[in-house]
């Protein structure tokens, strides 16, 4: 398995005798895209962004320091090179992400796009995503492959944008697909739901794979 993800499942990790922890490894990943992003972000920041409570935001800085992967200063929390390496690892595999306006991809009132990098070869059926969305509280997921210029479902190659060519365009220009990237959308009644929906299937797809590897 790549390093970076378990090192992010060991984050999302509880240590006896603490309680259930209440962030998931999606939230470490989101996490570290605000620090690639940012430069460096504040406790509140990542409260607000991550839709956690002022304790499960302190555990979680917790546990990346005890990792190395993140240092805090009065300026906020930043990313040791440890912590880099990781955020470079994700920003190569999640490149590029969305808010996604209503449209037939579009299972909730809320939904959020983003690009998985290469990992066409490793979806089935877009159930397996479906169910990682749903697990963070999301209506579902919606998986797409770009095969031959074309977004289409898995296991066929009938374009699922055709009638929709402004969204078509939309994505194109937004997210800058190649050929073997899969489209996921993540869709709930809240956009933060939808984008950790979305994120969640996304890193679902990496485990599965590299668990049957």
């Amino acid at each position: 398995m790549h390093t970076f993800i378990r090192l992010m499942e060991k984050v999302a990790t509880r240590y006896a005798p603490s309680r259930r922890l209440s962030f998931d490894t999606v939230h470490v990943l989101v996490t570290f895209q605000l620090i690639y992003r940012l430069g460096h972000v504040s406790r509140s920041t990542l409260g607000s962004e991550l839709g956690l409570g002022e304790g499960a935001v302190k555990t979680l800085i917790k546990h990346m320091k005890m990792h190395g992967l993140i240092e805090t200063s009065n300026g906020g929390t930043r990313a040791t090179a440890k912590g880099e390496s990781v955020c470079s690892e994700l920003a190569s595999l999640l490149p590029s992400e969305l808010v996604l306006p209503g449209s037939s991809l579009s299972l909730g009132r809320c939904n959020y796009a983003v690009l998985l990098r290469e990992f066409g070869y490793a979806v089935k059926s877009g159930i397996e995503q479906r169910d990682a969305a749903i697990r963070t509280g999301a209506v579902g997921a919606t998986t797409l492959l770009f095969k031959d210029s074309k977004f289409v479902m898995p296991s066929s190659n009938v374009d699922s944008l055709k009638k929709e060519q402004d969204l078509r365009k939309i994505l194109i220009e937004k997210l800058r697909p190649q050929e073997g990237d899969v489209l996921i959308v993540g869709s709930a009644d809240n956009l933060k739901i939808a984008e950790l929906a979305a994120k969640n299937a996304a890193l679902s797809t990496i485990m599965a794979h590299e668990n049957h590897n």
